[in-house]
């Protein structure tokens, strides 16, 4: 069922048709981050409880709300990207003193991250639109779920990462067998460059927030928080038997700020349909190396000014964010705010996510975390409330990383004496477990 209506300018309101080509930009006022505009009356008729009934534990189980189509069973991993489990945490619950911790770990998607949903979306996109290469520029995750969606599909992918990109994501991107280039720059020196080929030799370019369609497919992370908190409660409310149910605030890690525009789509497009009684409270976390949208959100804003981006958060770190209007957008208009914390959090917080809640997480997404933590020791929760943590990408993508969130462990030699001498020493505070600590480290990100 075809639910694709056409664009929407986010700043200027101009709508214009979905066309027979690609759309990149508004006709009006050349606005390079559009909202795609679905119908929904087809979701409207289905209602929530058909939905439920759904065993289609992917993101195609929101199809009438989707602008693609369905990809076929023989499509692999494309047709099973989604539906990542939603853990409670109650150690979080402990350490933070609220009511409820939720952390929805995307890390468990086809390639590590929560751009597999992106990708997805783009790539049944490129389909429709009888596009087979498709080109787009990363720090590596994006890229990488590009990688192995357009392979999943038959299609060639080329992609262009900053030269300092993890290691391991390199590797990633070379096994699903990426047509890769490293550019000698940062990430926005890769994205300029891969604009300029995409209209220069006519390739389809996936882009975040360029192309419109990589908030689609980010979006069903909102529609799979709202639905799983609803089945979690279906004991204890009848309301939840009815509509899905959001939670009080929703942490986000915000680099390019497109993920955070997606999630708050999906929570308008719920709150269009009456699936959900409010906004959750949406909270950007952002990394002070790399902090241009909320310091425009600090300033009242809507400007975001490049800055000289540098974060051991490589995913998250950008000089010129792609979509800063539209993650402003999101923030205010859900009442939520954005916070700021440092390398050293971001690296504490990886060890911290996985005592806490069992996910390990790459430095992106345990960004999120630390913004909690953050608002915790500022005061700023409440004990009756509900959080939901997107954790946006594996540990596995930067082990380099992790390694620095703890301490070496101890070697001892192979006798049970020597290991009793070190378990006691460990046991006495002798021997500690604990972080090394980072300092900021300049990314090509």
């Amino acid at each position: 069922m075809d639910v694709l209506l056409g664009f929407v300018c986010p700043r200027c309101d101009a709508r214009m048709p979905a066309g027979a080509g690609a759309r990149y930009r508004c006709e009006s006022c050349a606005c390079e981050a559009l909202d795609v505009s679905i119908d929904l009356q087809a979701a409207a008729a289905l209602g929530v409880e058909a939905l439920r009934a759904r065993r289609e534990a992917s993101l195609w189980r929101y199809r009438e709300l989707l602008p693609v189509a369905v990809p076929d069973l023989s499509c692999g991993p494309l047709r099973e990207v989604g539906w990542t489990p939603l853990y409670r945490a109650p150690r979080s619950e402990r350490r933070l003193g609220v009511r409820r911790v939720w952390l929805k770990d995307d890390g468990r998607l086809p390639s590590g991250s929560f751009k597999d949903r992106a990708s997805a979306v783009v790539v049944m996109r490129a389909e429709a639109l009888g596009e087979e290469v498709i080109i787009t520029a990363s720090t590596g995750n994006a890229g990488v779920a590009l990688a192995l969606m357009a392979r999943a599909a038959d299609k060639r992918a080329l992609v262009l990462v900053p030269r300092a990109a993890p290691p391991a994501k390199i590797a990633q991107l070379l096994i699903y067998g990426a047509e890769l280039y490293l550019v000698d720059g940062h990430y926005d020196a890769a994205f300029a460059l891969s604009r300029a080929a995409s209209s220069a030799l006519g390739l389809y370019c996936r882009n975040t927030a360029y192309n419109p369609f990589t908030v689609e497919g980010k979006k069903t992370c909102a529609f799979e928080i709202c639905e799983q908190l609803a089945a979690a409660h279906s004991g204890s409310t009848a309301q939840g038997l009815l509509h899905m149910q959001a939670p009080d605030r929703i942490y986000v890690s915000v680099g390019d700020g497109n993920i955070i525009a997606g999630i708050h789509k999906g929570l308008r497009e719920l709150l269009q349909l009456g699936w959900i009684t409010h906004m959750p409270k949406l909270i950007g976390v952002q990394a002070a190396g790399s902090a241009a949208i909320a310091r425009a959100f600090e300033a009242g804003t809507f400007e975001v000014a490049a800055i000289d981006s540098h974060s051991v958060a490589d995913s998250i770190c950008t000089d010129a964010p792609a979509d800063g209007y539209r993650a402003l957008r999101a923030v205010r208009d859900s009442g939520g705010s954005f916070v700021v914390v440092t390398d050293e959090d971001i690296i504490a917080a990886i060890a911290t996510l996985a005592q806490d809640g069992c996910v390990f997480a790459e430095p992106a997404a345990a960004a999120a975390y630390a913004g909690v933590i953050a608002q915790q020791a500022a005061g700023q929760l409440s004990a009756d409330e509900q959080l939901v943590v997107v954790v946006t990408g594996n540990g596995l993508k930067d082990v380099a990383a992790a390694a620095r969130a703890v301490a070496s462990p101890p070697l001892v030699a192979p006798t049970l004496a020597a290991l009793s001498h070190a378990m006691t020493g460990r046991a006495a505070g002798l021997v500690t477990d604990g972080h090394a600590g980072a300092a900021p480290v300049k990314t090509s990100a």
